[in-house]
């Protein structure tokens, strides 16, 4: 099976656990052959009437010696296998983990949660069943079959044998059929738990939303039918599997009857004595034994060969946004921003979001951004953070294209506040400081002090220690614009965006936290994207966007000369704040 051949070199590295483990099975089995052989010889005494008690005794005792044998041998197989597929399990996992990080984020805007969640759990522990049950059972099922084989050719009849053995090619011709069946099975099934991992989680981040609209019943309505989906799918493998093992065992049964009945006739010819057919039906009992097991077996393997192949896609997947092989580290960043004809699509069947877009900030000034919705604002960060490429043209800090640096040193130097920033569930302190290793008590609180979130924490009754609900569920709107806000601030960088970060609190508030940071504001190149004129008009300069091109520059006063889209804004919002 090609897809496991990505688990090559964790089977290199772990080779002599695997080792090992497959000897100390291959042991248990030739210890478990050596009881047909000591049977015949117990047997053939009776029935020649030569059996002694003595030797009856050492018999018994070489049996339990064997048990005893098989008991330690066993227990080492499993120690080593077992713990082996546990370590591919925690590697892989680790690996994947990794790769979802290093792609980029245009890989996420047509992906389910569900489905990169059902990667990360049912289809590693396919693997890892694989890896182990998979492995063991088939060394197993192998030797038991050729060891068996071999046994009843040296020590009862070959033609017996080959006689025996007629079922066998049919056998291996069902086990085919049924394998590259289950392997599709298992893959529509493994889709449909994503599917249903995918329902789930959207119900729980959306649960207000759902209470709030009353949607509790259509929402069970929409899970049941995603459950009874992986149900029917589940069911469909389930009989295909049920009818597998039957199918087998009733193959493997003809064998018994051949043998029962040609065997008999070899007994009474005196062909073979009684001890040897009784030998050779304890071979055969292991051997047909064995051969459902195969079954079991290519379920096993076709389920983990389907999740690997799952897996394997996603782990070739490449990221978008690359480091150059000689990337160089921003150091000393002044904050110089240079957009050369820069042109952007998010899909290529769609109009520009940017086109030929020429503007540049120069380092230590505030640069307002206001526009219609989807005229381009927010793409500006995401373009300068590198999170997704220009298709055209050249973006520099202080000179330097942006995509001739590392991706950690170009977004060390950018503190970005969107407007709907991610709250880990984790404490209001734990939050602030995500953004920077080396942090102090301190900074925590004069970040939070200068986006005026301070004394909303000293409110609680935990403080900085309270833990936040998941996607800060358990703060305002307001509150988590400004925590996120804080979070920027402590990086210090030379470089900070505000994405309509204010627009969850009101006017005096937002004075308060633009007054608390101006300390801090001077000193860098800050770029602020609102809609409100009362967050701009302190900005050296405001750059008005129209279908992702610059249509008006100016400071406040020259912008209202203008009388064009800002001066319009600005009064229809002096309006309203008249009225309110």
């Amino acid at each position: 099976m090609s897809s496991y051949l990505t688990l090559i070199p964790f089977i290199k590295k772990y080779k002599w656990f695997y080792l090992w483990g497959v000897l100390s099975l291959i042991m248990v089995d030739a210890l478990q052959l050596a009881i047909p052989e000591i049977l015949r010889r117990i047997t053939d005494a009776l029935q020649f009437g030569t059996l002694e008690k003595q030797q009856l005794f050492m018999y018994s005792l070489t049996i339990l010696f064997i048990g005893l044998l098989m008991m330690l041998f066993r227990f080492l197989w499993r120690i080593l296998i077992i713990n082996s597929s546990r370590r591919m399990e925690y590697e892989l996992r680790n690996e994947m983990f990794e790769q979802f990080l290093r792609l980029s984020t245009s890989y996420y805007n047509d992906k389910k949660t569900g489905d990169l969640i059902a990667h990360a759990t049912n289809d590693i522990l396919a693997v890892r069943n694989a890896a182990s049950g998979g492995i063991i059972t088939f060394t197993d099922a192998l030797f038991l079959n050729l060891a068996a084989v071999t046994m009843m050719i040296l020590t009862t009849n070959l033609k017996l044998t080959l006689i025996a053995l007629i079922p066998m090619p049919i056998l291996a011709f069902a086990i085919y059929q049924f394998g590259a069946s289950i392997n599709q099975r298992f893959k529509i099934v493994q889709e449909a738990f994503s599917e249903l991992t995918e329902s789930v989680q959207e119900s729980f981040s959306g649960i207000r939303v759902i209470k709030s609209f009353s949607r509790e019943e259509q929402e069970i309505h929409l899970f049941d039918q995603s459950n009874e989906n992986l149900f029917n799918k589940n069911m469909n493998l389930a009989i295909l599997f049920g009818t597998f093992s039957p199918t087998i065992q009733f193959i493997s049964s003809i064998s018994f009857f051949i043998t029962l009945i040609y065997g008999t006739q070899l007994v009474m010819n005196h062909t073979i004595t009684l001890g040897s057919f009784v030998a050779f039906n304890g071979y055969l009992a292991s051997m047909v034994w064995s051969v459902p097991v195969i079954g079991f077996v290519i379920n096993i393997l076709q389920r983990g060969a389907a999740s690997m192949s799952r897996i394997n896609k996603l782990m070739e997947e490449t990221p978008n946004i690359v480091e150059a092989s000689d990337a160089i580290d921003l150091r000393n960043v002044h904050g110089h921003i240079e957009f050369s004809n820069v042109t952007f699509y998010y899909t290529t069947d769609k109009v520009p979001i940017l086109k030929n877009f020429t503007f540049h900030i120069d380092p230590g000034s505030t640069i307002g951004i206001m526009g219609p919705t989807g005229s381009g604002k927010s793409t500006i960060p995401t373009l300068l953070l590198r999170l997704y490429d220009p298709d055209d043209g050249e973006i520099k800090i202080d000179g330097i294209p942006i995509k001739d640096t590392s991706l950690r040193s170009l977004r060390d130097q950018i503190g970005y506040v969107e407007q709907n920033s991610f709250i880990f569930s984790a404490s209001i302190y734990e939050n602030i400081a995500f953004g920077k290793e080396d942090h102090s008590k301190e900074n925590i609180e004069m970040a939070a002090k200068l986006a005026g979130l301070h004394q909303d924490i000293v409110s609680f009754p935990e403080t900085y220690n309270t833990l936040i609900g998941e996607r800060g569920v358990t703060l305002s709107g307001g509150q988590k614009q400004r925590l996120a806000i804080a979070r920027a601030l402590v990086k210090n960088p030379p470089i900070l965006i505000l994405d309509d970060s204010l627009s969850a609190v009101d006017t005096q508030t937002e004075e308060r936290i633009l007054e608390g940071i101006k300390s801090t504001i001077h000193a860098k190149t800050t770029v602020i994207i609102a809609h409100r004129i009362s967050t701009l008009k302190y900005c050296d300069k405001i750059l008005v966007l129209d279908n992702g091109r610059p249509s008006e520059y100016g400071s406040h006063e020259e912008l209202i000369k203008l009388d064009g889209f800002y001066a319009y804004q600005y009064y229809q919002q002096m309006l309203e704040d008249e009225i309110t």
